[in-house]
């Protein structure tokens, strides 16, 4: 997969795909629209994931993806709607989440997040976000 430095859409949604996502998605440099949710992922968010620099849309949502979330997604700063709800995410909201400025629409429901949401996300779409129970960082 990582060799298809072209592909701008990625729609794997609802194929009960399994394993990890590999780390050579990162390759994937014209990549604006990746779609896995509702599957069967299991394993950590790869941090190359940062590197899709063009990526717009990002849906990895409903499967079961553990660990945290890596500071890297901050780096997507194109980044329009991010999902990563109903999963089994752990540990600290990265505050480099705060980077997105275009940023329209957050899910982060369903996981076992804790820490602070940025403030600057105080402007999104945050109805999921509702359900964390979470302050917005000061």
């Amino acid at each position: 997969i990582g060799n298809l430095a072209n592909l701008r859409w990625l729609y794997l949604w609802s194929n009960e795909l399994s394993g990890e996502i590999p780390p050579e998605i990162g390759n994937l440099a014209s990549l604006e629209d990746l779609d896995l949710r509702d599957n069967q992922l299991s394993g950590e968010i790869p941090p190359e994931i940062g590197n899709l620099a063009s990526l717009e849309v990002m849906n990895i949502g409903d499967n079961q993806l553990s660990g945290e979330i890596p500071p890297e997604v901050g780096n997507l700063t194109t980044l329009r709607g991010l999902v990563l709800s109903n999963n089994r995410l752990s540990g600290m909201i990265p505050l480099e989440l705060g980077n997105l400025s275009n940023l329209s629409g957050l899910w982060l429901a369903g996981n076992q997040l804790s820490g602070c949401i940025p403030k600057v996300l105080d402007e999104v779409e945050r109805n999921d976000l509702h359900s964390l129970h979470l302050p917005f960082c000061e």
